[in-house]
């Protein structure tokens, strides 16, 4: 099945998606925060055919969300790691889990716990927050076109704000 590029969306979440947005990407991108590295270990833990695995790793080495590195040198043998981009995903992947944990399995049914390793005790949820700390909630925020917005961003926010404006809701 051929995935429709998302590239032409003037959307951060759009572009990120197109990148990451496949499940078994998520799970990969779980599995090397847990320490997987290896194709072996990948396909063993995921139970994915070679050639979906491959092309998934591939994607997200292309994505910049892994490297490939070899293991040693004249040796056709790799190994996995997130690069800093990658790296920079550990919050969305902790707010999955910690979604899914609420809304999927329920308090106190938990697969998994996510424990700050000194203080040997669960983290925090993740949210929001402002500036000065607060947490903010979805009613708590505006979006408006960015420094990088293109001219049909500017177009529909005006057209979003028109109609909030006039009391439509969408």
């Amino acid at each position: 099945m051929t995935r429709t590029s998302l590239e032409h969306f003037n959307c951060s979440l759009a572009r990120t998606a197109d990148i990451i947005g496949d499940k078994w990407m998520l799970l990969i991108i779980r599995d090397a925060f847990y320490g997987v590295q290896s194709f072996s270990e990948f396909q063993e833990r995921l139970g994915l055919a070679k050639t979906v695995l491959s092309s998934r790793l591939q994607a997200l080495v292309d994505g910049d969300i892994l490297d490939k590195l070899q293991t040693r040198p004249g040796v056709d043998r790799h190994i996995y790691k997130l690069t800093p981009r990658g790296r920079d995903l550990f919050p969305v992947i902790v707010s999955l889990v910690q979604w899914g944990d609420k809304w999927i399995f329920g308090a106190g049914k938990e697969p998994v716990s996510i424990m700050d390793k000194d203080q040997k005790a669960p983290i925090q949820a993740v949210g929001v927050q402002a500036r000065n700390g607060n947490f903010l909630q979805p009613g708590d925020i505006a979006f408006a076109p960015g420094a990088g917005a293109d001219d049909s961003t500017h177009a529909l926010f005006a057209s979003y704000h028109a109609k909030r404006a006039a009391g439509e809701e969408s």
